[in-house]
């Protein structure tokens, strides 16, 4: 598939380079705009996009209908364009998403990002066409497309959203459909956490037990309050659905998994096929953890060994993970050699159990008791993980005085006194 889009001239003073997107072509051209011809609200949005013109723009079918003048439908494009320009950098920043739909949408556009990149297995990149537009009201209008690629000379259908357009003066700015895919579901309030369910029943006990362990975590890191907002649905495609993605590759035969966002003090969850596991306590000291401290600083195996002792592994508690880990260890107590081994000791029919998150969690319960919560903080922003874990000793040395040459007896320690 050849790039549609052409070379970039040279820019003249006073003028930016806008695509010039025939409405009736799936081919592009650049053509200049002087600025001060252009509408103030679009000049405002142009001048903030870094290397707009380096971003592909979205290909119009000729069988697509836009039931909108010429003008708003090169507005709609322009804004739509500018939209996808901004993936690379933080949504909240995204100068083309409406603002009092934050969460949602950036949950949406989780999704979308890295969709033009080209699919595992094949060569050229993908490519965004759009495939309907719709009005909802005078000022609202519908519009979806599709990521495309071809593998050989088969097309393939990478991914397929949906948006909601909002007319701002004389520009578009978008939104998940996600408030308005779920009108008139039923709604249920506890304390901060807000649930919206349709085809879905919600265990009031199962509920209270997590957001009661939600607040312990919060009271532990210390976080400021904020909302959360679940909207659980029947399955995962119904949840895909409710967000706005109609389709995606890459969650072929999925049953069940959770699209989270974090934004404007709430955490979003659009969950969907998940019952037992749904409200685990795992999966939610990673949420809250994440909610609070930088991803970017944080170790992961670290951040593993925490969940596993604050809550458990798929459905087990700590101490059910441990006396696992106990069977499986045996008589074997190289310590730091089985550290850096990292064995799965997960039984059939479970999923994954790693040896080296469990002697983490035995370090985090010595330096919680020794030096408190803020020490574990220390500890489990020491830096993404090395291969060699250099940073991960360094900092255990430093709060703790374990290192290598003593963390075979330290463990030993530890894994007779958990007994």
């Amino acid at each position: 598939m050849n790039d549609p889009v052409g070379p970039v001239p040279d820019r003249s003073p006073g003028q930016v380079w806008l695509p010039d997107l025939s409405i009736n072509s799936v081919s592009s051209s650049y053509k200049a705009i002087p600025m001060f011809k252009l509408p103030p609200f679009l000049c405002m949005l142009l001048y903030s996009l870094s290397g707009w013109t380096q971003i592909q723009p979205v290909v119009i079918p000729t069988s697509v209908r836009i039931p909108m003048d010429s003008l708003q439908k090169q507005q709609l494009i322009r804004c739509l364009d500018g939209l996808l320009s901004q993936l690379s950098g933080a949504n909240k920043d995204n100068v083309f998403v409406q603002p009092d739909y934050l969460p949602e949408t950036s949950d949406l556009l989780d999704e979308v990002k890295g969709m033009g990149d080209s699919i595992p297995g094949m060569k050229v990149p993908c490519h965004c066409y759009l495939t309907n537009v719709n009005q909802l009201d005078s000022g609202e209008y519908l519009v979806q497309f599709s990521y495309l690629g071809l593998h050989d000379s088969t097309p393939v259908l990478r991914a397929s959203f949906k948006l909601v357009a909002h007319r701002v003066g004389e520009g578009y700015i978008f939104s998940s459909p996600l408030k308005r895919n779920t009108v008139g579901w039923a709604t249920g309030q506890y304390a901060d956490f807000t649930f919206h369910y349709s085809n879905y029943t919600l265990d009031e006990t199962v509920i209270r037990n997590y957001i009661g362990k939600a607040h312990e975590f919060d009271a532990k890191l210390n976080a400021a309050a904020y909302r959360t907002e679940f909207y659980c649905c029947g399955s995962f495609q119904e949840a895909l659905e409710a967000l706005g993605v109609d389709y995606k590759l890459e969650y072929n035969g999925v049953s069940g998994e959770s699209l989270t966002a974090h934004e404007k003090q709430t955490s979003l969850y659009v969950v969907g096929g998940y019952r037992n596991t749904t409200f685990d306590f795992h999966d939610l000291w990673h949420d809250r953890l994440h909610a609070v401290v930088p991803v970017s600083t944080i170790n992961r195996p670290i951040d593993e060994a925490c969940a596993y002792l604050y809550g458990g592994s798929w459905g087990l508690t700590w101490e059910e993970v441990f006396r696992q880990f106990k069977s499986y260890i045996g008589d074997n107590r190289d310590w730091l050699t089985a550290f850096n081994e990292n064995r799965n000791f997960a039984q059939p029919k479970q999923n994954h159990l790693f040896v080296s998150y469990v002697i983490t969690a035995l370090l985090i319960k010595k330096i919680e008791k020794e030096k408190g919560f803020p020490a574990v903080l220390q500890f489990l922003t020491c830096g993404k993980y090395q291969k060699d874990n250099e940073n991960y000793f360094q900092a255990l040395d430093r709060i703790i005085g374990v290192n290598r040459s003593n963390f075979s007896a330290t463990i030993e320690t530890l894994f007779e006194a958990q007994r």
